[in-house]
């Protein structure tokens, strides 16, 4: 196990996390945290919290920008909130998406979108989603020195053409899945998210592959867990997936201090002479 020092929670680096800090938690059997984040406040209190990897992800699209799924968000409406989580941290590695519709036509479509955010957000890679045919889109990306997340399993930009949100890896699907993953691998992405994927095929490609395997629905035998910042914070109201776990309710505490200052304006007790100019 890692030392104070080494460690990716909480250890004192004194610089960025970098891929090769992942690599080395994976060859020593340590476990870490990732979460998303999209905008300043939430990315300095993850860094400073000491979260090592922060995902500016396409969930932006159902967490800030009110779609129904990830599929609407564009590169455009990426790009300020990496600008922003990359500018208010200095230890997490931050891993940008892309947005549906920006790599699927080919590689190198895939390549120019990511030369773009990496360029105009500071971010230190890039996240895609696919199976096996996404590889080369990774390797391609990968060649032109940009660092690659992958992502497979239930991948959500596929949600229509997946019948909604199945989990992924019963039955003759594990094969593909384990397929894809060391595909991935050998295309050079340095992680790989698994998405909703039994925990027993989870538990197989962690143990097949050299690369850090994140987990999401994907059980507990996972190198890393990661979860939407709003869900981890029971900010969101709505039904929760069932890999979803609340460690905080932050919509309470929010909704109360709402109606403590509402109550204290229209009962005269704020502002007082105290927070008044003269």
């Amino acid at each position: 196990m890692a030392d104070e020092t080494t460690r990716l929670y909480g250890g004192d680096y004194g610089r960025r996390i970098t891929i090769r800090d992942l690599h080395r938690a994976k060859e020593r059997g340590e476990r870490w945290p990732m979460l998303t984040s999209y905008e300043m406040y939430t990315a300095q209190i993850f860094d400073e919290a000491g979260i090592p990897v922060l995902l500016v992800g396409d969930s932006a699209a159902n967490n800030v920008y009110a779609h129904p799924d990830t599929v609407p968000v564009t590169v455009d409406e990426m790009i300020p909130l990496a600008r922003a989580v990359v500018r208010s941290t200095s230890r997490a590695l931050v891993v940008c998406d892309l947005p549906f519709g920006s790599y699927q036509i080919n590689p190198e479509q895939a390549l120019a979108t990511s030369i773009r955010i990496v360029k105009e957000t500071g971010a230190q890679a890039v996240k895609l989603e696919g199976g096996q045919q996404a590889a080369e889109s990774v390797r391609r990306i990968v060649d032109a020195g940009i660092a690659v997340m992958a992502h497979a399993g239930f991948t959500p930009q596929s949600v229509n053409a997946l019948g909604g949100y199945r989990v992924q890896g019963r039955g003759e699907q594990a094969e593909d899945l384990i397929a894809a993953a060391e595909a991935f691998e050998r295309a050079g992405a340095f992680a790989l998210v698994l998405e909703m994927v039994t925990a027993e095929v989870a538990a197989e490609i962690t143990k097949r592959l050299s690369i850090p395997v994140i987990g999401i629905g994907a059980g507990p035998y996972c190198d890393a867990q990661v979860l939407v910042w709003q869900d981890m914070a029971g900010m969101n109201a709505g039904d929760a997936a069932r890999f979803v776990k609340a460690f905080g309710d932050l919509r309470a505490a929010l909704t109360s201090a709402t109606q403590d200052f509402a109550d204290d304006v229209i009962n005269g007790r704020f502002p007082t002479e105290e927070h008044a100019y003269h």
